[in-house]
C-alpha cells in the first residue's frame, strides 16, 4: 500500500537510500525528514506487511516561466527482492495524481545520466528528454 512518509520510517529508509547511491544513517535521515515535512509534501512509500519496499520523493514549486505549479520527482528507489512488480510504476501513478490534485501543470524528474535502466522506466511512461540538469557542490 502507498501512504505518505513518516518520521518512524527513517530506519527503514535508509537503506533503500543507500541502495540508490546516497547512504545516510536513519538519524540523517530522520533529520532530513523533519525538514520535508515541515517545508513540502511528504515522500510517498509503499509498505507490504509492515517492510518498507520502495519510496518516492518528490516536490512542488511555483514557477515563473510556467504557468501554475511544478511537481518534481528527486528520488525513487524500488527494493531489489520487490522489483519487476509494478511498484515503481504504482508510485509514479499516485505521485502524479496528487500533483494534479495541488494544481501541478507539469512533473518533472530528474536521474543520474549513468541510470539508463531508470531512463527506460521514465520513458516507458511517457516522461521525455527536455533538457540537461547541471549540477556544483557548494
Amino acid at each position: 500500500m502507498i501512504r505518505d512518509a513518516a518520521l518512524a520510517d527513517a530506519a527503514a529508509l535508509a537503506p533503500l537510500l543507500g541502495a540508490l547511491g546516497y547512504p545516510a544513517t536513519a538519524e540523517e535521515v530522520s533529520a532530513r525528514l523533519q525538514a520535508m515535512l515541515r517545508h513540502g509534501p511528504a515522500p510517498l512509500v509503499w509498505e507490504d506487511g509492515g517492510a518498507l519496499l520502495g519510496v518516492l520523493v518528490w516536490s512542488v514549486s511555483p514557477s515563473l516561466h510556467r504557468p501554475g505549479l511544478v511537481a518534481g520527482m528527486s528520488a525513487l528507489v524500488v527494493s531489489e527482492a520487490a522489483r519487476g512488480r509494478g511498484l515503481g510504476r504504482a508510485l509514479v501513478a499516485e505521485v502524479e495524481a496528487r500533483a494534479r490534485a495541488l494544481g501541478c501543470g507539469r512533473m518533472e524528474v530528474a536521474s543520474n545520466m549513468r541510470r539508463e535502466e531508470a531512463h527506460r522506466f521514465y520513458e516507458g511512461l511517457g516522461y521525455e528528454r527536455t533538457s540537461f540538469k547541471f549540477a556544483r557542490a557548494l
